[in-house]
């Protein structure tokens, strides 16, 4: 697939995983009308998507139908958006910038952004029982899991106590494996288990390609922090630095991260290789990610 086409792909499933998030909102006769507002700020307003795509191609590697994806790459984002916000409120990062807008808790207020963030919670289980999928189980178990205590919140429990500290490497992957690799390999893994059950060996495939890719998406994040602006990220730049939060470039020096970035995208690449041909819109991706610069 060449450049103008991965590119013109990514831009299709954007689009429609943002029509499905707005259809959640559309002909609606809302009691709470300022949650709702919340919610769409914190839902509509912007984002990469590159969970929802992420789903997508790896349900369509494995040869799942597009209609069948939508239900899983809406929910996964759901999740995504909810971190989001949480993530804002003043007891976590206190941001006040997301996505190049106020933050839900500066737009609202910060009861709001908390309740906001709980209904788009919810709602990512709703959308997906609303499916009927025949892995349903499998589908709501991998997203769960990912979401809770095992997965992104225990991440961010453990990104708050590291605040301040020093962890050496490997803590600082455990970390980031929980907070945002979780939510990444969820999103792989659910678009596989659209297509197939979980005993086929190409979901193995995609899981380690998965847990690679997530981890270089973190480190380039942490990259980006540092060398991107404001006006570009869509957030406040430098953030991590002025709340002293452990990043790979403070541990690595920004070289370094870069190197380890390029490492994990080369093995998430090689996780591929049973996937054949299949798996190249997934490689194309794992190169976007880290070439990104936003």
């Amino acid at each position: 697939m060449n450049t103008d086409a991965f590119a013109a792909r990514l831009a299709a499933d954007r689009t429609r995983v943002d029509a499905c998030l707005a259809h959640l909102f559309d002909a609606r006769q809302a009691s709470a009308v300022r949650l709702e507002s919340a919610m769409r700020h914190g839902l509509l307003v912007g984002g990469k998507r590159l969970r929802p795509v992420l789903v997508y191609l790896a349900g369509r590697a494995l040869g799942a139908a597009d209609e069948a994806l939508d239900a899983p790459a809406a929910a996964v984002e759901l999740i995504h958006a909810y971190s989001l916000v949480h993530d804002d409120l003043p007891a976590m990062d206190d941001d006040d910038l997301r996505r190049g807008q106020p933050t839900v808790h500066r737009a609202y207020d910060e009861a709001t952004a908390i309740l906001a963030g709980d209904a788009l919670q919810t709602l990512a289980f709703e959308v997906l029982a609303r499916a009927a999928h025949p892995r349903l189980p499998a589908l709501m178990l991998t997203l769960a899991v990912a979401a809770g205590r095992d997965g992104m919140v225990g991440g961010q429990a453990l990104d708050l106590a590291a605040v301040g500290g020093h962890p050496d490497v490997e803590a600082l992957a455990t970390m980031h494996a929980h907070k945002t690799g979780a939510l990444i390999r969820a999103a792989i893994r659910m678009g596989a288990l659209t297509a197939v059950d979980e005993h086929d060996p190409r979901v193995v495939a995609l899981d380690r390609y998965a847990e690679a890719l997530g981890l270089a998406f973190q480190i380039h994040d942490d990259v980006l922090d540092v060398t991107g602006d404001t006006q570009t990220l869509g957030k406040i730049s430098g953030a991590d630095a002025a709340r002293d939060k452990p990043t790979y470039p403070a541990l690595l020096g920004l070289d370094g991260a870069r190197a380890r970035a390029h490492e994990l995208i080369e093995e998430a690449l090689a996780a591929l290789d049973p996937l054949g041909e299949a798996g190249l819109p997934l490689a194309e991706l794992a190169r976007y990610m880290i070439e990104r610069d936003h």
